[in-house]
């Protein structure tokens, strides 16, 4: 059954009342179709190309037990409306960035922390399904109710800095002062550190605030800089990994634990196949054999930060690790971390 966003949250209401009478939302015959979302796009194919692989590797290999129905580019639910309707039973699965959702789900934040990012990006398989740091994500996000059946395999490339040549940013000195977008509450914090003024501002405005000098710089991971053609106004990198994200599938753990275990083997299947090839997709085939070398080819000024400034960026952005530390639990904190610097926990 195809649905639009309007038919869909018109009957969000019923369907949140009937549930709380108890009355079950779908029928025997209809639970073998699941509804799955993302806010993503298909013109960023580099980060949907793990999102469509996996619901065509579903429907394709397991057309027995289980159809999808999938929405992508937000035509069903916003990137803010997926996980309330996904607690609520209005979904059955989605497709998120975590560092969107890192406010309400604390452990996510271990995907954008300042510090670790980099050996965490380096070192993909510390994140795969099954690891011990994979694990132990999974375990805090069901005491939240929710189950992970992957992280996409790795994080994306980190977002670094990039600059206009009116305020070029090739150092952490030259952080300061300048007004630079970010995203999420570990980049704000790392930049704000640096002297930097943080400012909140979507991939949609980026271009013009750019152009106008509203803005300095960006935070961004490359995907941002290629699908808003950024690199006409950016002309200078700063690859400091500021932060990071993956790209994970999202399911409630009632309602994975309900679902036929020949439909759950399904999705297991896929988020296998989604395992394997989101991150290193987005990462090598995208991003180091297309972008990379089409943005030198076109004269962006590529800065690579020493030893020593990412060692200094990791001191001074220890409170940030502190702090996200104090949210989640010392243990918990301190373990995942050491996970994913590649020590043992």
């Amino acid at each position: 059954m195809t649905i639009d966003r309007r038919t869909f949250l018109t009957a969000t209401g019923a369907l949140a009342a009937g549930s709380a009478l108890g009355l079950s939302m779908r029928s025997a015959a209809a639970q073998e179709t699941l509804t799955g979302v993302t806010y993503l796009p298909p013109s960023y194919a580099d980060l949907a190309y793990g999102s469509q692989g996996f619901v065509d590797f579903v429907n394709e290999n397991h057309a027995d037990v289980v159809a999808i129905d999938f929405y992508d580019s937000g035509r069903l639910l916003s990137a803010d409306e997926q996980l309330p309707a996904l607690r609520s039973g209005n979904i059955d699965f989605m497709f998120h960035t975590t560092s969107y959702i890192t406010r309400s789900l604390p452990i996510l934040g271990i995907t954008g922390l300042p510090g670790v990012v980099g050996p965490l990006f380096e070192n993909p398989d510390r994140m795969k399904r099954g690891t011990p740091l994979f694990q132990l994500v999974e375990e805090e996000l069901k005491k939240n109710g929710l189950t992970v059946l992957s992280l996409g395999g790795g994080l994306l490339e980190p977002e670094y800095i990039w600059s206009t040549d009116a305020s070029p940013v090739r150092s952490l000195e030259d952080i300061n002062g300048k007004r630079i977008r970010v995203v999420s509450f570990e980049a704000t914090k790392a930049v704000e550190d640096f002297g930097g003024g943080a400012v909140r501002i979507p991939s949609s405005e980026l271009y013009l605030a750019l152009q106008r000098g509203t803005i300095d710089a960006a935070v961004a991971n490359i995907s941002t800089i290629n699908g808003r053609s950024i690199q006409e106004q950016a002309k200078h990198v700063y690859r400091l990994p500021v932060t990071a994200f993956s790209i994970g599938i999202f399911v409630q753990t009632d309602r994975w634990e309900a679902l036929d275990e020949p439909v759950r083997n399904a999705f297991i299947a896929g988020a296998e196949w989604f395992d394997e090839n989101s991150a290193r997709a987005a990462n090598v085939d995208y991003f180091e054999k297309q972008y990379w070398p089409a943005f030198v080819e076109q004269g962006i000024e590529v800065i690579d930060p020493t030893e020593e400034e990412l060692a200094r960026f990791a001191e001074v952005s220890a409170n940030v690790r502190t702090s996200w530390i104090n949210e989640v639990g010392a243990e918990v904190g301190e373990r995942a971390i050491a996970l994913a610097m590649g020590q043992d926990a």
